[in-house]
């Protein structure tokens, strides 16, 4: 019995400190559908980074209990502990499958949408979605091209000059001159993104994973604490 108070009394104090990191990574899995939405056909790319978010906050609270318990037992505290505790293994696994589940279907679609919106770029001042998409990836990234910086040559009939001036590093006067390429990206947007998207969702999956085994240590300690409250006492559940 007192190890477990002693547990869940660490455990109260490590969901806090995990509640930032846990909502660190369901950001970014939001931010990076934002920015990259025009390359990434899935729509619910974001969801598991809503539902880190979701278990992030619910953490907050989690974690006071936890606390509240270890120094003073409650039957009500221990029962919605419990509850509180299932609902983030739900959203914590449901949010490490689908990050897992995205980062292998997701390997081969935005090569193939990079490529497409490369060859049919309009110009760096165009209107259109796809040219718009195209830049942002490149100022981003700090990249050119899906591959390298050549892709632009394949796509257009240009010689000395690149379509596109999102290539350009922060020289004045860089007009996306070949005879110049130390004023441009070189490498190629498309490993970045997919090491980006990679990096992203694999945080996600071992924050989800960890906490998850926290959690359950967090359940089995209240658990622990529960066996010496009395039967009657235990109706409510």
């Amino acid at each position: 019995k007192p190890f477990a108070r002693s547990l869940l009394w660490f455990l109260g104090f490590i969901f806090w400190g995990t509640a930032a990191a846990l909502a660190f990574g369901g950001v970014l899995v939001i931010v990076m559908y934002e920015n990259y939405r025009y390359l990434f056909q899935e729509s619910f790319l974001s969801l598991p980074g809503w539902l880190a978010v979701a278990a992030a906050l619910i953490l907050l609270p989690t974690g006071v209990l936890a606390i509240s318990i270890s120094a003073k037992s409650s039957r009500y505290k221990q029962g919605v502990l419990m509850y509180l505790l299932l609902v983030l293994l739900c959203l914590e696994m449901s949010s490490a499958v689908l990050a897992l589940f995205y980062t292998v279907r997701m390997t081969s679609e935005p090569k193939r949408t990079l490529d497409y919106l490369v060859y049919q770029y309009n110009g760096t001042h165009s209107e259109g979605p796809g040219s718009r998409a195209v830049d942002a990836v490149q100022r981003k990234r700090q990249c050119c091209g899906a591959q390298n910086y050549t892709d632009w040559l394949k796509a257009t009939a240009a010689s000395w000059q690149l379509p596109v001036e999102s290539c350009c590093k922060k020289y004045s006067g860089c007009r996306s001159d070949l005879r110049h390429l130390e004023q441009l990206f070189q490498e190629g947007c498309l490993k970045k993104l997919e090491d980006w998207l990679h990096f992203v969702m694999t945080y996600l999956f071992w924050c989800c994973t960890v906490l998850s085994i926290l959690e359950l240590l967090a359940g089995v300690s209240n658990g622990i604490l529960m066996r010496y409250q009395p039967p009657h006492d235990l109706r409510f559940l």
